[in-house]
């Protein structure tokens, strides 16, 4: 046990070359400026000593020199073989995470478990010695393991993985247009319409961020003009609206709970049950005329509307037959000055109306054609409107006094 406390307490070797030909050679591979003759170097170096004491440092030297010759699958040979010796060796787990994205194309399911092992490792290591600052080195692996974590999440067709992860790097770093304008591309990819008001929200944010994590003023125009676009289309024209969304989305990188953008079909039915509620017989008329106007309006007449009694509908006189007690009017409901409806009586109406006066009538349904349109009613008596006007009593004729009949 004593033995074994020394041991560990031991200062650890020093690291020598073998003699001066491994120092030419460690010498040649860390100064040679051109990739293609370093490479020469690092290669008689390991083969004359595979052992050396500067074995870990040969690896990162290769890794580098891989990279500047453009030869991917054997930097990923060798950050692995990196790793093996150090599994927390920031300089290979950087490299395989970025080369996930890129090598081999198309990915296979082994560089997509070595990647995301990678962005794990990534996520936790220790900063170079040649990077300046912890917060820079956060950024970079940060950004890195986010990428490619993302990355894999697509490529196994998990969009809801991916999109959350892009709610992690934007809580991370929430002055990124870019990362706004992917999840909400994210979203749309999801294909499900009950969330477009978010993915419209992170379009119009990333639409409208300013200042160091904006987009480039070109791409911004583009993604905006797509982003007013696909709002028309959605919600329709809403200057006030956009101008709201905007500034919501600029305030906080995530909509707030319940966040809603109502669609134009939403906005319709609002309206309509809005204008059903302040003028029911209005309502009433257009329900009733549009089911008349559709292909198979002759089949609804006679088989649900014919004969069947319909609540109170108000319109105004458009024209009467004959023009003194008529027993035919003919009104305008929906459209002014427009005939629509004839109503027909047993017993004529007394004198006569003016167009344009408002007339409430209760009837039952005896006809319809559809060209032109002209609904018929049948109405049983004058108790069955009101709004015709009282018509004036006819003067009586007096008889002359003191006129002797003859």
């Amino acid at each position: 046990m004593g033995a074994g406390l020394a041991l560990a307490q031991a200062p650890a070797k020093e690291k020598q070359v073998k003699d001066q030909a491994e120092w030419n050679l460690f010498n040649d591979s860390t100064k040679t400026a051109d990739a293609a003759k370093r490479l020469g170097f690092l290669n008689t170096w390991k083969e004359k000593y595979p052992d050396s004491d500067f074995k870990d440092q040969r690896l990162l030297i290769y890794l580098t020199t891989y990279q500047q010759l453009n030869q991917p699958a054997k930097m990923v040979e060798t950050a692995k073989e990196i790793l093996a010796m150090n599994p927390k060796e920031p300089h290979a787990l950087l490299a395989l995470t970025m080369l996930t994205a890129t090598y081999p194309n198309p990915p296979t399911a082994d560089s997509l478990a070595s990647g995301e092992k990678a962005a794990q490792g990534l996520r936790e290591s220790e900063r170079p010695a040649e990077v300046k600052d912890d917060a820079t080195w956060n950024k970079i692996k940060t950004d890195e393991a986010h990428k490619v974590v993302i990355f894999i999440a697509l490529q196994r067709k998990q969009p809801e993985a991916a999109e959350q992860e892009y709610a992690k790097w934007l809580a991370q770093d929430p002055g990124q247009a870019q990362i706004s304008y992917a999840l909400g591309n994210t979203i749309l990819s999801e294909k499900k319409q009950e969330r477009y008001s978010e993915m419209l929200y992170h379009w119009g944010r990333a639409a409208s961020l300013t200042g160091a994590g904006a987009m480039p003023e070109a791409q911004r125009m583009q993604v905006d003009a797509y982003f007013v676009k696909q709002y028309n289309a959605i919600h329709g024209p809403d200057e006030a609206g956009l101008k709201e969304l905007r500034a919501l989305a600029v305030s906080q990188p995530m909509p707030p709970s319940g966040f809603k953008i109502k669609t134009k079909h939403e906005i319709d039915a609002e309206n309509q049950e809005k204008f059903a509620k302040d003028n029911p017989q209005l309502a009433l008329w257009k329900g009733v005329k549009e089911a008349l106007l559709a292909p198979d309006g002759e089949q609804y007449f006679e088989g649900k509307l014919k004969g069947s009694a319909v609540p109170k509908l108000k319109g105004k006189l458009v024209s009467m037959k004959p023009a003194i007690r008529p027993k035919e009017l003919v009104l305008a409901i929906d459209t002014p000055g427009t005939p629509e409806v004839t109503l027909k009586f047993e017993t004529p109406l007394p004198g006569k109306a003016e167009p344009g006066t408002e007339i409430e009538f209760e009837g039952v349904p005896g006809a319809f054609t559809k060209e032109p349109f002209m609904l018929t009613f049948d109405v049983e008596g004058r108790d069955k409107i009101a709004g015709w006007p009282a018509q004036a009593a006819p003067a009586t004729r007096k008889t002359a006094s003191g006129v002797k009949k003859h």
